[in-house]
């Protein structure tokens, strides 16, 4: 774990302050006008169509990602050196965010009964891993980049830190677990509690769904600490990380506002350490274990309150 606080430590001693302060505070501003407005939860949401969702998420990811590299571009010159391709760059990972988010399964409504909304639920987020892992294997082929597939690799890892990374993390999984708005949004099981009365085999449809359900973190260190990092550190070195932690905040906007602002600092943090480490396997293996355990907590905490979840 020393190594962790170590890397942190190094990290916020050379970040430019500037920078760091600004991502601080135009995050914050972001946060609150969502949660103010309820823009994503409610506005976007409550959109006519897919398309209308696309532009209003668009605009978002622009606004927390897009937003801090113009600032360093114009006030922070020494910290970024952008090319053409930085600036296609810079609008396709919001572009590529908003449409993996407000693109439609191609199962829904194909597929009719019970089990046909089981299998839509259970296939569209792989199905929207492959909408982003797709674009990324081009660009990876096109691009300059490390050896491994945007960090996807388990060269050198030591599990140990992260193992205790997890740990940590259970007081605060169990303190979440005893908030209404946290019980209300999880665990995330209960969006199939409707095939409850159609099946004798409820704990396999129940880990197919769960299982489902950690694929689309892979699809978020792969965008976030693999495509955000590796492909923009040639422009901007170690201060990537900030412009893609506030962007990762922002697709936490529909969430409860405690995830919500600790996502910037976590984003931070695995972004770190996936700079350090050239892996973004390390943290993924904590996201994920984070996720399971706030289902635990979500179901946990429900079944005290004497909530059926399934």
């Amino acid at each position: 774990m020393k190594i962790i606080f170590w890397y942190l430590q190094e990290y916020v001693k050379t970040v430019d302050k500037w920078l760091l302060f600004f991502c601080s505070v135009w995050i914050s501003l972001l946060m609150v006008l969502n949660y103010q407005w309820d823009i994503e939860r409610v506005m976007i949401v409550g959109m006519s169509s897919r398309y209308y969702q696309f532009i209003a998420l668009f605009t978002v990811y622009c606004c927390a990602f897009v937003v801090p590299y113009l600032f360093a571009i114009q006030f922070r010159k020494h910290v970024i050196t952008p090319a053409p391709a930085f600036w296609l760059l810079l609008l396709f990972a919001p572009a590529l965010f908003a449409l993996k988010v407000s693109i439609a399964n191609p199962l829904e409504n194909m597929l009719q009964g019970v089990w046909g909304d089981y299998l839509t639920v259970v296939t569209t987020l792989p199905f929207k891993f492959l909408v982003v892992l797709i674009p990324l294997a081009v660009l990876y082929q096109i691009l300059p980049t490390q050896p491994s597939f945007w960090g996807a690799t388990v060269k050198d890892i030591r599990w140990k830190p992260y193992c205790i990374m997890l740990m940590l993390m259970i007081p605060l999984v169990i303190f979440a677990s005893m908030q209404p708005d946290f019980l209300n949004a999880y665990p995330r099981l209960k969006q199939i509690a409707f095939i409850v009365p159609h099946t004798d085999n409820l704990p396999v449809y129940q880990l197919l769904y769960e299982i489902s359900y950690g694929i689309d973190f892979v699809t978020i260190e792969l965008f976030f600490r693999g495509f955000l990092l590796f492909a923009f550190v040639r422009y901007a070195g170690a201060a990537a990380i900030l412009p893609m932690a506030t962007f990762y905040c922002s697709i936490h906007f529909g969430k409860p506002l405690l995830e919500c602002i600790s996502s910037f600092l976590g984003g931070w943090i695995l972004g770190v350490i996936a700079y350090r480490t050239q892996s973004i396997v390390g943290g993924l293996a904590v996201h994920l274990g984070i996720a399971w355990m706030m289902e635990i907590g979500g179901y946990m905490g429900n079944l005290w309150l004497g909530r059926n979840i399934a």
